[in-house]
């Protein structure tokens, strides 16, 4: 067994290896392709170190870039040769390849840099975080009450840019001689502004149903995936009904460790084939697209797992379901919202359709909804997020710049001038 489990080892590496060799050779044919901002223009860089397995952390950043871009002029870096060929497609601002920290050093010596934004915790950010002369902040790729939400590594970035007043009471309980009112600033969920994509199907008295598991994890306290011990049964019963549209929309490492949840995913695919080929008008999908928006605001009822999933639903205000982890080792954080959750049970998942209705039709449900929304995310009016968002972008582009006229101007440094939404002794600002 040993000997078997080196030479699959050995095997992936070498095909990851060719892979990427493969993938540079693409990118050194393609050049900049025109993408590459002009010299001298940059004020917002977005770091991404990862590879193309983990792009939908970047992707649900694209429409709030490209909307910033049109006030402060904002880069992607790319350090992963598959994650560049996807960005030249895909994102709608300028990106840049930075493969070695050679080639990292010219890009920020290249541009009057005021911040770099980190949508991860990929080891590689370190790599970027040893500049100075730029605030360094984290904006995460989700809000979820995961234990991700909590690691004390928000504690090696300038700023943490956070969902509301849900995501500060967890790091208060959490991190330990951390300067919440300085260092964390609260924008809400910006992504909630910027619904991307169209339904591919026609609305009609069917009720939507949006299923959009996690991945099985990688270790026990986070194994949150549903896909193997609720997603067959529940699937099958909605496209059973005759009622409801399944829009299942999985998460895109579905099935890569485990081979048992690789395969429930593949038989949740085969029955949505199997329904629309029966019912050609029941407008059932399987959702791969790399835009996240339509899915969210069209759905009637959400069921996800405990993950960002949940919050990025949360924010539109309309009802979900989440499922409970079979496995006791799950680790699920019930002082937040999933303290109030409506949950669904593995041993209810076939009973998903009268629990559907339920919670549609559930008035005390909607106002606990309501509340919770509120606390994660602040005011949802349209619009509001954005403005968060961009706000605390701008003011710390000018403190930097601040810092940076002072500096010039002297040999004994600067004092700390505070945050975003500070007067430079901690205390609130007027907005």
């Amino acid at each position: 067994m040993p000997l078997k489990r080196d030479l699959a080892l050995a095997s992936g590496l070498a095909s990851r290896a060719w892979k990427s060799r493969r993938q540079r050779r693409r990118l050194e044919k393609l050049g900049d392709d025109g993408r590459r901002p002009e010299p001298g223009t940059v004020r917002v860089a977005v770091y991404f170190a990862d590879t193309s397995v983990n792009m939908y952390q970047i992707r649900q950043w694209y429409a709030p870039l490209a909307h910033l871009a049109e006030t402060v002029p904002v880069a992607i870096v790319a350090r992963s040769p598959g994650a560049m060929l996807a960005l030249l497609e895909e994102s709608p601002v300028p990106v840049v390849y930075a493969r070695q920290v050679v080639d990292l050093e010219e890009f920020v010596d290249s541009h009057p840099l005021a911040m770099t934004l980190y949508v991860n915790q990929n080891a590689k950010n370190f790599q970027m975080m040893r500049y100075g002369r730029m605030w360094h902040v984290f904006v995460n790729h989700g809000e979820s009450d995961k234990m991700y939400m909590t690691t004390n590594q928000f504690k090696a970035y300038d700023y943490a840019f956070i969902a509301g007043d849900a995501a500060r009471a967890r790091l208060e309980v959490a991190l330990w001689d951390y300067d919440l009112d300085r260092r964390a600033v609260p924008i809400g969920r910006p992504q909630a502004d910027h619904a991307a994509g169209t339904p591919p199907f026609e609305p009609d008295d069917r009720i939507v149903v949006l299923y959009a598991p996690t991945w099985e994890g990688d270790r026990p306290a986070a194994t949150y995936g549903s896909i193997a011990t609720h997603g067959v049964r529940l699937a099958e019963a909605l496209l059973a009904s005759g009622r409801h549209r399944l829009v299942y929309r999985p998460h895109p490492r579905s099935g890569v460790v485990d081979r048992d949840y690789r395969r429930a995913h593949e038989a949740v695919v085969s029955a949505i084939e199997a329904a629309n080929a029966a019912t050609p008008g029941a407008g059932h999908v399987y959702d791969t697209s790399p835009q996240l928006g339509w899915q969210l605001t069209t759905a009637d009822v959400a069921i996800t797992d405990v993950s960002a999933m949940i919050y990025d639903r949360l924010a539109t205000g309309r009802p979900l379901l989440v499922t409970r982890p079979a496995s006791a080792e799950a680790d699920v954080d019930e002082r937040g919202y999933l303290g109030a959750a409506e949950w669904l049970g593995a041993a209810e998942a076939g009973d998903v359709v009268d629990v559907v209705d339920r919670v549609r039709d559930d008035p005390e449900a909607r106002r606990r909804l309501e509340h919770w929304v509120h606390r994660y995310f602040g005011d949802t009016t349209p619009g509001a997020a954005t403005r968060r968002f961009e706000e605390a972008v701008l003011q710390l582009v000018e403190r930097r710049d601040d810092f940076a006229r002072r500096a010039g101007a002297s040999d004994t440094g600067v004092s700390d001038a505070g945050a975003p939404g500070t007067d430079s002794s901690g205390g609130t600002t007027a907005s």
